[in-house]
């Protein structure tokens, strides 16, 4: 019997090809590898497919939604203002699949690497610790840790290329609306120098002790940059280093190149310091106690992968136990207290 080929009441009576075509997942999933990886080429790699198949894939995406979804640059593709707007929509969509595909059984889910940004502070108290919990707790899963300056870090967030930010604020910084943000330690810039530099016999250290010093500076867009050029009223020491991050500046303190400034909650725990390498000292700068805050940020969602749930609360766990460690031995004078806060999220600005 031959198959009746009348079009059943209520379907549109013309071609298939004249229809609207559908969103399909894998389109989903290599926009959300572009900006991820930042460029077609790492994400075609990543997604083991070829890049002029994933840009063709991207392209009939955009122009199945009308929309612009990717910024194409010489230097990479990031995600376009009108593909923020609907970032969200398509990761709730990718998630939704995932535990369609687990509920399944299929062992092929999309399993997408966690990652984080860090600004390189507190990474051997905190982060190391926290993502050692983490692994404890899921296993298998990647974990792909960034290092930036704090701007970098909001920019990744916001486009969807970082899961979970690590930045320092001072006061009057503001975190943009668009993430979501905790505290976890709130601490005092310090003196970092070694041990057997001739400042260390002093309680405090004045700015001009300072300047007088070579110094290892923190680069552009990073807090503690701000930060020194704020205490030496811009006339800065004449030998300086700039460097990335607190764990860099430290290695190079310790290597005799100079004294950093840097937050007490960066060192306080650290390896150097117990080794009896490094020390630090307050700082008299006349301008009253100022005070730099580890925040932890991330994009504004309705839902949250489990292992970034698990990863947010293993460091505020670790935040609470790195106070209790500084308090079990004796307070030492040269170590400033170190508060951790509450990590209830909050959505309005940083103090």
């Amino acid at each position: 019997m031959e198959e009746d080929d009348t079009p059943a009441a209520g379907f549109a009576d013309h071609p298939t090809s004249q229809q609207e075509p559908p969103v399909r997942i894998e389109q989903l999933e290599y926009l959300a590898a572009v900006t991820e990886h930042g460029s077609l080429r790492r994400a075609s790699e990543a997604m083991h497919i070829s890049q002029p198949a994933l840009s063709e894939a991207v392209t009939k995406l955009e122009k199945e939604l009308g929309t612009t979804l990717l910024d194409r640059r010489r230097t990479g593709s990031r995600i376009s203002r009108q593909g923020l707007d609907l970032l969200q929509n398509m990761t709730e969509v990718l998630e939704a699949v995932d535990r369609l595909r687990q509920a399944a059984g299929q062992q092929s889910a999309r399993r997408r690497d966690l990652r984080i940004g860090t600004v390189n502070t507190a990474s051997s108290s905190l982060l190391a610790p926290a993502l050692r919990d983490l692994h404890a707790r899921h296993g298998s899963g990647g974990v792909e840790v960034v290092n930036g300056r704090a701007t970098d870090i909001q920019q990744g967030l916001a486009e969807g290329s970082l899961d979970l930010g690590l930045v320092n604020v001072l006061p009057g910084d503001e975190v943009p609306p668009m993430l979501v943000w905790d505290k976890l330690i709130e601490g005092t810039p310090v003196a970092c120098l070694r041990v057997d530099h001739p400042l260390a016999a002093q309680e405090r250290i004045s700015v001009e002790d300072l300047r007088a010093e070579p110094h290892v500076l923190m680069r552009p867009g990073f807090v503690m940059h701000r930060y020194a050029h704020r205490v030496f009223a811009g006339a800065l020491p004449e030998t300086t280093y700039a460097t990335d991050g607190a764990e860099m500046g430290k290695a190079m303190v310790a290597a005799g190149l100079g004294i950093s400034i840097l937050p007490d909650f960066s060192i306080s725990a650290d390896p150097l310091v117990r080794a009896g390498v490094l020390t630090t000292r307050p700082i008299l700068t006349g301008q009253g106690l100022t005070t730099v805050t580890l925040l932890m940020l991330r994009r504004r969602a309705e839902r949250t992968s489990e292992p970034l749930r698990d990863l947010q609360t293993a460091l505020v766990r670790q935040a609470r136990a790195y106070l209790s460690d500084l308090e079990a031995p004796a307070a030492s004078p040269a170590v400033a207290a170190v508060t951790p806060i509450s990590s209830r999220a909050r959505t309005r600005s940083a103090p």
